[in-house]
């Protein structure tokens, strides 16, 4: 998990780029390539909340939420150096009496019972197999990774989605930051004793930082190490937080850096593709704070909820992101933290849980002419939806009863200008999307 400050995204810039998604969503809405956008798996990570949530919230109560919200896969941490404390005697049987899966094995079980998929990350080394030092440094031994991950195949062999450590590019995630030393003592290894205990496992390399920041490398810089390192991997994962206040999903990255956010994932597909032929890429982490209450980083609740519905957009444009994590769901207590939670630390919902489950973005707008694109994310297969339309005041149903795509896909062309207002209603959710106003 991250705890940096970022700025969020304003929508500066945003018709240029609406007109570029929409050409790119007429392409997908081919049947080929419409398959292939819709099967983006949305999902989101709050370690802590699942684990422990607050007050008397339990854990049944927390996965309840997850279906509530429509999440299609959960990223959870298996923190190497706190489960492996102690040297084990045998470290590829996880019943070996030094490991402790304490933390985990509540949450994955319950995610399991509940056929929710996951994304497990292996990350943090132990001083025992690091010569005594700090979580970030990389382990002498390429076996001890290996010997960790058959362990912890062993004991979830139902998990089928595995990424190895969490922004190694920065160099207070990975010591040193070293694309050659990553692939040799921690990605191949661990990938190679994967693939050896869990038939269609799929392995996912980088979950690179936005950024390299001072000591790091540019997730540019990382995919080619890793080729020259000869990688190993199934996908590609990245998380493509916003890096200005001018950045959107669609708009505002750096046009000519290494860089890569979301507004910029071009940039990053085009280098995976090089380097390792078509892969699947992971957006592994995502999000936006907001104001309040962070009045520095944040976003106004509002914002945030547009720029939710409208990450989901940009990802569906994109037909080789396959997943996309949001962070978090409950916004972390101290104000050094993340607050980009779709729920306050008092327990409020914002606008942002609504816009996860039901989100509806503007794709373009050419006179009185306006596309829409939204999803209905909770259960699965075509759901019913109503879209409305703000007139005098009142919400009007336009057009009757409609329905996604199989993939729970919508795209609705109507006759309305700059400043009109919609929303969707699902009537399975008992629930309305945020009310979006054309640009």
């Amino acid at each position: 998990m991250t705890q940096r400050k970022r700025w969020a995204a304003t929508v500066a810039g945003m018709s240029k780029a609406r007109f570029l998604i929409a050409v790119a969503l007429a392409v997908l809405c081919s049947a080929g390539a419409a398959q292939a956008a819709t099967s983006v798996r949305f999902g989101l990570q709050d370690d802590a909340w699942l684990a422990a949530g607050p007050g008397p919230n339990t854990l049944p109560a927390r996965i309840d939420v997850l279906k509530k919200l429509g999440v299609k896969v959960v990223r959870f941490n298996l923190r190497w150096d706190a489960i492996a404390s102690v040297q084990p005697e045998l470290a590829s049987d996880p019943d070996d009496p030094a490991y402790d899966w304490s933390n985990a094995d509540p949450v994955l079980d319950a995610l399991h019972t509940a056929n929710i998929p996951v994304l497990l990350t292996i990350y943090g080394s132990p001083s025992w197999a690091n010569g005594d030092r700090a979580p970030a440094y990389a382990p002498k031994s390429a076996a001890s990774i290996a010997a960790f991950a058959r362990a912890a195949a062993t004991r979830y062999p139902w998990v089928r989605t595995w990424a190895i450590w969490n922004e190694p590019n920065e160099i207070r995630w990975l010591r040193p930051v070293s694309p050659a030393v990553y692939t040799r003592t921690l990605l191949n290894p661990a990938y190679a004793a994967l693939h050896a205990m869990i038939p269609g496992v799929q392995v996912g390399a980088g979950v690179t930082a936005p950024r390299g920041n001072a000591g790091g490398m540019s997730p540019i810089a990382w995919i080619a190490g890793l080729k020259a390192a000869h990688a190993h991997l199934d996908a590609y994962a990245h998380n493509p937080y916003p890096a200005s206040p001018n950045e959107t999903p669609f708009s505002g990255g750096s046009r000519y850096g290494t860089s890569v956010t979301m507004a910029t994932l071009p940039r990053l597909i085009a280098a995976v593709n090089r380097a390792f032929g078509r892969k699947p890429i992971w957006l592994t982490e995502y999000g936006y704070q907001t104001s309040p209450p962070d009045r520095y980083a944040g976003v106004s609740l509002a914002k945030q909820a547009l720029y939710v519905s409208e990450a989901g957009l940009r990802a569906y444009s994109l037909p080789q992101v396959s997943m996309v994590i949001q962070f978090l769901y409950r916004d972390e207590p101290s104000i050094g933290g993340w607050q980009s939670g779709f729920q306050t630390v008092s327990g409020s919902l914002k606008p942002s849980f609504d816009a996860f489950r039901l989100p509806l973005a503007e794709v373009s707008r050419s006179g009185a002419q306006t596309i829409l694109w939204g999803q209905a994310r909770p259960r699965s297969g075509r759901q019913p939806y109503r879209l409305q339309q703000l007139r005098s005041g009142h919400w009007v149903t336009i057009g009757g009863l409609r329905w996604t795509s199989g993939g729970g896909t919508l795209r609705a062309v109507v006759r309305a200008g700059s400043g009109a207002r919609f929303r969707i209603w699902s009537p399975r959710d008992h629930a309305y999307s945020p009310a979006l106003t054309v640009v």
